[in-house]
């Protein structure tokens, strides 16, 4: 989900005005002429996003973030995903728990099943090839098909360079491109059950294949899920999630320091109204809404497609079939997100507290609730499909206070719910009322409660957002954090669309850089950032 990244990288200067935004963190004066301006920056602090992975290395490199402020709580392990049957003998419910440590994460796995502790070692290994094999094309745009295909025998030659990624790609995946295709092809469980047995481990991997997307374990394109979920890397771990301190808004505050320390300067507050269209039809600035006219070169978006051609652009500027095709794009959002303050740590049966009250290892994961089969995560998908909120809803519970005191007093505990499958209208047809919002709420407390007993005593203050809310505060269309789902028909060559997937637009000057262009947004949104800065880079070699 994107968080509160306001400024771009340029050494002449970068203006960043936002869509939505709060207190600026620049006390420059606004300037009638930037080099490039940038829509979409941000927001103060986050109540949407909750683990950073996605930001590629070699950005976070070059920004220099850790210079800048960005500390990182890394997480080990990473996964717990509690039981609610019976224990055995008096014991505790059963629970599975993954980490780095993979002898304590076989030993774990074999609680379940012998054969999947002796193969997951294996499985790491396959989803690292994949995933890797596929990092050429994350730091590239797609081909440049259009260059290759038109224009004059030089610009034909120029463009084959758009092809040494993807070669580079299939090189290193080799004999694993039949896997690879399998993979972000497939529903993830024919995947899954080709190589485990228990349900609890391949219910917790599915989790990952549906974390955000509008579809099911059993639905094809969700292995591609799975694999963008665990591509990412921090502090040179693969796949690995981390906690920010201070919130997520830390990763933004970390590259506004970057960018200022450049000559960047950022504005919020200040709503842009349109892209500046000049006579000769390219992009020459924004109009803000009380009507100040701020020129630039180029005009790069980080807002989602829909807002950046249908709210921002000019639509005389823009062809009626072009328009057509930014309507199709798919934004259906099945998640709520639940921010939860809380006066005591959560304790779970399958894994009591000890008896000083401190955080168990188990704290720092990604907690899985209702997650101990995937036809639980199937039912909870049926009945977000029908417009109802689900009655058991898949939750992913993290309490990043438990690595990270500056969230929290004493005692007292942050615990972020992001949940599915929620529909942005119900059952179709109906806006969500503060009544349904509180309904939902109350089920999702009920589940956590029988997990953690004394949960619902120990709350505090409640934040619930539903996909219409996220799409009201964040600017999200549809309440999608991806900026647009992340199907097969919206990735790579056609995403957004198929006409700027190389993230410029119809209008000259005026670039896509937000998650909804390639390679695509996380729960982060670093992806979008990703882009954003390869296109600053690309205009700085004009």
């Amino acid at each position: 989900m994107a968080a509160a990244v306001r400024a771009g990288l340029w050494h002449r200067g970068v203006i960043s005005v936002t869509r939505r935004g709060s207190h600026s963190h620049s006390n420059t004066a606004l300037k009638p002429q930037y080099d490039a301006i940038i829509i979409g920056a941000g927001f103060l602090f986050s109540r949407a996003s909750y683990l950073l992975s996605l930001l590629r290395p070699h950005i976070y490199q070059d920004l220099e973030l850790k210079k800048h402020g960005l500390k990182v709580y890394m997480r080990d392990p990473y996964s717990f995903t509690p039981m609610l049957e019976d224990g055995v003998r008096g014991r505790p419910p059963p629970s599975l728990t993954l980490g780095a440590d993979l002898a304590k994460t076989q030993k774990e796995i074999g609680k379940f099943s012998e054969k999947d502790a002796k193969v997951y070692p294996e499985f790491l290994s396959y989803l690292e090839r994949l995933g890797c094999a596929i990092h050429p094309l994350l730091d590239a745009p797609p081909v440049d098909i259009p260059g290759l295909t038109q224009g004059s025998l030089r610009k034909k030659i120029s463009a084959l360079r758009s092809l040494k990624p993807l070669v580079k790609s299939g090189l290193q995946l080799g004999k694993n491109i039949p896997d690879f295709y399998e993979l972000v092809t497939a529903p993830v469980m024919k995947v899954l059950n080709r190589w485990f047995e228990s349900e609890p481990l391949r219910a917790t991997l599915a989790t990952d294949s549906v974390i955000g997307a509008n579809t099911s374990p059993n639905n094809p394109g969700s292995g591609y899920v799975l694999l963008h979920h665990v591509m990412g890397e921090l502090e040179k771990e693969k796949g690995a999630w981390g906690y920010v301190e201070g919130g997520m808004g830390g990763v933004s505050q970390s590259i506004a320091r970057s960018a200022q320390s450049l000559g960047g300067d950022i504005f919020t507050n200040r709503d842009v109204e349109k892209v500046l269209i000049g006579q000769d039809g390219s992009a020459k600035g924004v109009v803000l809404t009380d009507g100040t006219e701020v020129h630039s070169k180029v005009v790069l978006s980080n807002s989602t497609p829909y807002i950046t051609f249908k709210q921002l652009t000019p639509q005389d500027a823009l062809s009626e079939a072009f328009i057509t095709a930014v309507d199709q794009i798919d934004y259906t959002s099945p998640v709520t997100k639940i921010n939860v303050a809380v006066d005591k740590l959560p304790n779970f049966l399958a894994a009591p507290n000890s008896a000083d009250g401190k955080p168990g290892p188990h704290h720092q994961c990604s907690i899985h609730l209702n997650c101990e089969s995937v036809e639980v995560l199937e039912e909870a998908y049926r009945e977000g499909q029908q417009g109802r909120p689900s009655s058991r809803p898949m939750i992913e519970m993290t309490i990043p206070s438990v690595l990270d005191p500056t969230l929290a007093p004493p005692g007292c505990h942050v615990v972020s719910l992001f949940i599915q499958f929620t529909p942005y209208l119900l059952e179709g047809r109906r806006a969500w009322t503060d009544e349904d919002r509180e309904r939902f709420a109350d089920t999702a407390f009920d589940w956590v409660e029988r997990y953690a007993p004394g949960f619902k005593k120990s709350i505090v203050g409640k934040d619930i957002l539903t996909p219409a809310d996220l799409e009201r505060v964040f600017s999200l269309t549809g309440g999608n954090i991806f900026h647009g789902s992340m199907s097969l028909d919206q990735l790579y060559l056609a995403r957004p669309l198929p006409s700027v997937a190389d993230y410029r637009s119809p209008v000259k000057g005026l670039y896509l850089c937000g998650s909804g262009s390639h390679p695509g947004g996380g729960v982060m949104g670093a992806a979008g950032w990703n882009s954003a800065l390869k296109v600053l880079a690309d205009f700085k070699r004009l």
